[in-house]
């Protein structure tokens, strides 16, 4: 070829490499498999016992914070459960006192306040707060456990410092679901609400219309913390047993989580939905058999082919309140045959399935 006629290709070549969407196009790489799909969202919802402060629990977090009350040691062996939850929900049974006290047991509890500050630190992101012992303290009770737990980031449901606030909602963004939190209580041993709206009552009207509520400002999920039962008694009783498949019934309401007896009662599939009747004591000193057992529910929600959200998977850990000295609570699923902590276990393995729980898939976590 002449050199003029090479020059002149090379010239195009050139021009060509320069150009917007003139150079070659790379050679196609060879197919392989499809990328698998996303799996489908989901998240996990963690729940506990009775928070319930007796002496000796104060006391013992008196002496792990050497001079000042810390609960985190007692509360540590479930740390890594309850933090590696998507949302944790903890039941605070008692009032919170105000600091340095004075502080009170049972008839009419009044807890040390740092157990807020622990609560978040064990990972726990709110608390149901409706329970007999609500207005132990009166309405400053109720005010000054509010504050305190808004002081320490834990959101609340069950009970308020103004109508307005009781007619309001408790949501959490759950890995970008919409969850919202109910609280409420059978009874306050007698003592009569002295101000609308301080602490939420078991009744089904009103517990329908807030979850109604709750599903029409966005959530996806509504969960009902309840407070009912007979202590220590591992049955439910006629209410609960009435009560449940009632308010399951409702579109509005997805997971009913159960406390107040301090003994673990059953957890029940009543249609597609779960309700725990009991959890037990999480942290607690009492005397009864059976009151140092608990079960840490763990409910795994999904999108069904509705496009509902549900309990995908139900869940459940053994606890066990070891009186030490140290006191500790203890997640037992492993305990040694033969020892306290499976005698523990086994209590609960047994309670836990009574209405046929297991063979409508709860499994233990």
């Amino acid at each position: 070829m002449h050199r003029a006629g090479r020059r002149a290709i090379v010239a195009v070549v050139t021009l060509c490499w320069l150009a917007v969407g003139c150079a070659p196009s790379a050679p196609s790489a060879p197919s392989g498999p499809a990328a698998p799909p996303p799996p489908p969202p989901s998240f996990t919802l963690v729940a506990g016992g009775d928070e319930l402060v007796h002496p000796a629990v104060a006391a013992q977090a008196l002496a792990d914070g050497r001079g000042t009350h810390d609960f985190v040691p007692q509360l540590a062996g479930l740390a890594p459960l309850i933090g590696g939850a998507d949302l944790a929900l903890c039941h605070l049974e008692t009032p919170l006192a105000p600091p340095g006290g004075p502080y009170a047991g049972w008839p009419s509890f009044d807890a040390p306040p740092e157990l807020a500050r622990s609560l978040a630190a064990v990972g726990f992101d709110g608390c149901s707060t409706a329970s007999n012992h609500a207005l132990d303290q009166g309405t400053a009770g109720v005010d000054r456990t509010l504050a305190t737990l808004d002081a320490a980031g834990l959101r609340h449901a069950g009970t308020a410092r103004s109508p307005a606030e009781a007619a309001s909602t408790t949501f959490y963004d759950v890995r970008g679901v919409r969850v919202a939190h109910l609280s409420a209580t059978y009874g306050l041993n007698g003592d009569v609400v002295p101000r609308g709206g301080s602490v939420a009552l078991l009744d089904p009207a009103a517990v329908l219309a807030a979850a109604a509520r709750a599903r029409a400002a966005g959530a996806a999920v509504v969960v009902l913390s309840a407070h009912w039962g007979t202590q220590n008694d591992p049955t439910p009783n006629d209410e609960q047993l009435r009560l449940a498949p009632e308010l399951l019934a409702s579109p509005d309401i997805d997971l009913i989580i159960g406390h107040h007896a301090h003994v673990v009662q059953p957890f029940e599939r009543i249609g597609d939905e779960w309700v725990a009747y009991g959890l037990g004591n999480q942290l607690a000193d009492q005397e009864t058999p059976g009151t140092d057992d608990g079960a840490l529910a763990r409910f795994t929600f999904g999108v069904g082919p509705d496009g509902r959200w549900r309990v995908t998977r139900a869940e459940y850990v053994p606890t066990w309140i070891d009186v030490g000295p140290p006191i500790r609570v203890r997640d037992v699923t492993d305990a040694p045959p033969g020892s306290p902590a499976a005698a523990s276990r086994d209590r609960t393995d047994a309670r836990v399935a009574t209405r046929g729980a297991l063979a409508a898939g709860l499994t233990r976590g």
